[in-house]
């Protein structure tokens, strides 16, 4: 049986909130919160949906707003209302993507869909029977192993650096690579990099990370960067010879270049992935079947390569940015996978 979406009352048409409070009020609240977005008060929510509407990562919101699109595309295709949802739509929606789906995309489709709910006022029951259950079956008849991105150590990181150019692209790719991989930054962090965050002095640089993935209250970071022994290595001077080269003073430091050779605006996360898949086939580089060619590689390498020459905890953390200890000690025991083994005790 088919169930109609109720008809919600609208606001007036010429209401002056923002798209994102519209879209709430369209939702299904109650006609009392309708009045009070419609009246004296309606800016003063508007400007705390704002926001609210910031409390997530752009890319978070992206891949939310993705997911949602398909889950109502196929409620639609069923006759059947997103808004609220029935568990046993959702845990049909689960099973309908089981085949193509790994454990992250489950994960995060059914985050996607708790989040629309919340943000409509709507109720919602993530530890509901069935939604759980589906997804603990689908997990176990369709496991499919974690790929996790490979490290890139500097060893790699050579490698990559010998198949970029002289010519102006070549000039950004080494900057680019070598940057991330002493910052251990996120493609979307090494980005966002503008000439202002940068400072350099006689022993290094140091970067101003003015909001990442894990800092959603906007606090920020600065990282240290020494300049390294070997100049064709050293990431600093690599900075530094781009922003010669591009005569970049202000911005965006990564931008895209034509194949005329002409700059363009501020790269892509996407424009990163490309770089490095790029510059990979033409140094002949790849990586072993159980994980994957990755941007993340640069940050999993240099935590990976830390930690296999004795860094502390406290210094990883610290200059990976990350605030979960148990990521931390995730990272320390794959890098030190074979060294902290018990077989090394063996008599073999």
């Amino acid at each position: 049986m088919s169930h109609a979406a109720p008809n919600p009352p609208a606001l007036p048409e010429d209401s002056p909130l923002p798209a994102v409070v519209t879209r709430l009020a369209a939702g299904a609240v109650p006609p009392e919160v309708q009045a009070l977005l419609a009246g004296p008060l309606g800016p003063a929510v508007a400007a705390a949906a704002g926001y609210a509407g910031k409390a997530l990562a752009e890319n978070t919101r992206r891949a939310y707003a993705a997911d949602w699109r398909a889950f109502t595309a196929w409620c639609a295709a069923g006759d059947v209302v997103p808004l609220p949802a029935e568990p046993v739509v959702i845990a049909g929606h689960l099973a309908s993507l089981a085949p193509q789906l790994g454990r992250a995309g489950l994960k995060r489709r059914l985050a996607a869909i708790a989040h629309a709910h919340r943000q409509a006022g709507q109720p919602w029951q993530p530890g509901h029977p069935v939604i759980r259950a589906t997804l603990r079956g689908i997990l176990a008849s369709h496991a499919k192993p974690v790929r996790p991105a490979a490290a890139l150590t500097s060893a790699e990181i050579k490698q990559l650096l010998n198949a970029c150019g002289s010519d102006l692209a070549g000039q950004r790719d080494r900057a680019l690579l070598l940057l991330g991989f002493a910052g251990a930054l996120r493609r979307s962090e090494l980005v966002a990099v503008d000439r202002e965050h940068l400072r350099f002095t006689t022993e290094g640089l140091t970067l101003r990370i003015p909001r990442s993935k894990r800092d959603q209250e906007g606090e920020g970071a600065t990282l240290g960067i020494p300049r390294g022994l070997n100049p064709l290595t050293c990431p600093v001077r690599a900075v530094e010879q781009w922003l010669r080269r591009a005569r970049i003073d202000y911005g965006a430091v990564f931008r895209r270049v034509t194949a005329a050779g002409t700059m363009e605006d501020r790269l892509s996360p996407q424009g990163v992935w490309r770089i490095l898949r790029r510059r990979a086939a033409i140094a002949g580089l790849t990586v072993h079947a159980s994980e994957r060619l990755s941007p993340h590689g640069l940050r999993a390498g240099f935590i990976t390569e830390a930690y296999l020459n004795g860094a502390r905890d406290e210094q990883v953390m610290h200059h990976a940015r990350q605030s979960d200890f148990a990521t931390t000690q995730a990272y320390r025991r794959r890098a030190k996978i074979t060294q902290d083994s018990p077989a090394r005790l063996l008599d073999l």
